[in-house]
């Protein structure tokens, strides 16, 4: 069983909520972490269709039947529950008495709010970071990480990635999706989150996704807030400061699960990877989505952006660092060339007071302290915190 970075965290919300909502994907390791970090905990399995009408039908006694709480899984099959929860918890004043889990983080994040406001934590789980993968499969290159995601089934049971993909998105668009909305054209749905993959790393232009795919833009609007809602996709907001140049405002898209992005483009084997067109996108994603569950596993908000100027001049990531902000620029290749440092030091000669760390990341496997203060950093080896 590996260690997984949130445990910490979420260990020490139990000493202070009397709830515990941890969201995320499906198979992102919600139950495992839970069950092992919760032993002592009554688990109860919404997924269970019996299980589920006891729930739905009588609330009241379901919540009578665990008096000591319990482990309570995919919670938003029955919201009814969050009501007599607010009840418990607000007789007996305990920290730690339920921990839910979701993965929807849409209409779980509207009925929390309506019915525990206040007395849950909420963190996100999502799957593996690089180094906990490196526990169970230490000698992946970035490329083969690229290949395989980071869903932990995958590595707990050997799966070939590329199979165990194919059935989470048959799963995804024949149970979550009907769930989620009343998408009729489920074939046309398919075709939209493959375009999806075809768009990492790109700024999201509604008008022109719905074109090839014969949608109307306002559908596209609705279907990517499902992608976000389900944990699929996620969107970098870009980043804005008050000086005069003409920024970009359009948001990038970017996939939770590398691994996941790589099927959908039709990524068979690790071979493809290196030959694919759209190998650097694919590694900038991989690494984006890695700061995010850094921040995660910590308890911080995404509060990630990128910068783009109408001059050219872009920065792959920025994010917080105290009242500064860390910049990264993101490159697949496996050797370091000096083009590479160009637009971190253009951006730091437009704002010298603004930033406290530069890197480099990129897919070869030294780390260097170059003289003008970028750090060079493997992406197989470490990811600043």
């Amino acid at each position: 069983m590996i260690q997984r970075d949130i445990a910490p965290y979420i260990q020490a919300l139990a000493t202070q909520y009397p709830v515990i909502t941890i969201t995320g994907p499906r198979q992102s390791g919600k139950t495992t972490l839970c069950k092992t970090l919760f032993k002592e905990k009554q688990y109860i399995n919404l997924e269970s269709l019996q299980t589920r009408e006891f729930a739905l039908s009588d609330p009241i006694g379901l919540i009578k039947s665990i008096p000591d709480g319990a482990i309570i899984d995919e919670i938003q099959y029955a919201p009814q529950l969050l009501s007599e929860i607010q009840v418990r918890v607000d007789e007996i004043k305990k920290p730690g008495q339920f921990i839910l889990t979701g993965s929807n983080q849409l209409s779980l994040s509207t009925k929390i709010s309506q019915s525990l406001a206040g007395r849950t934590a909420v963190a996100t789980l999502l799957p593996f970071t690089i180094q906990e993968a490196r526990q169970m499969m230490r000698e992946k290159s970035p490329f083969e990480w690229l290949y395989y995601g980071f869903y932990p089934r995958i590595y707990d049971s050997k799966l070939n990635p590329t199979q165990a993909l194919d059935f989470y998105m048959q799963t995804y668009i024949e149970r979550d999706i009907r769930q989620l909305s009343n998408i009729h054209q489920l074939s046309t749905f398919q075709k939209f989150v493959k375009l999806c993959a075809t768009r990492v790393g790109q700024l999201v232009n509604l008008s022109e996704i719905g074109n090839e795919i014969g949608i109307s833009h306002s559908t596209v609007r609705d279907w990517l807030t499902i992608l976000q809602a389900s944990y699929i996709i996620f969107l970098l907001e870009p980043f804005s400061v008050n000086i005069s140049k003409r920024l970009i405002k359009t948001p990038k898209l970017y996939f939770y699960d590398v691994g996941l992005a790589a099927y959908l483009l039709g990524i068979e084997q690790v071979a493809h990877v290196d030959s694919h067109p759209l190998k650097g996108a694919l590694f900038e994603n991989m690494i984006i989505s890695e700061k995010l569950k850094n921040r995660f596993n910590i308890g911080k908000n995404q509060n990630m952006y990128f910068y783009r100027d109408s001059s050219g001049l872009e920065i792959d990531l920025i994010y917080p660092d105290g009242s500064k902000w860390c910049v990264i620029e993101i490159k697949s290749s496996q050797t370091i060339n000096s083009h590479f440092f160009k637009n971190i030091l253009n951006f730091e000669k437009l704002f010298p007071e603004f930033i406290s760390e530069k890197y480099l990341i990129y897919a070869g496997d030294q780390n260097q302290k170059r003289s003008n203060g970028i750090q060079v950093v493997s992406a197989d080896f470490c990811l600043p915190k």
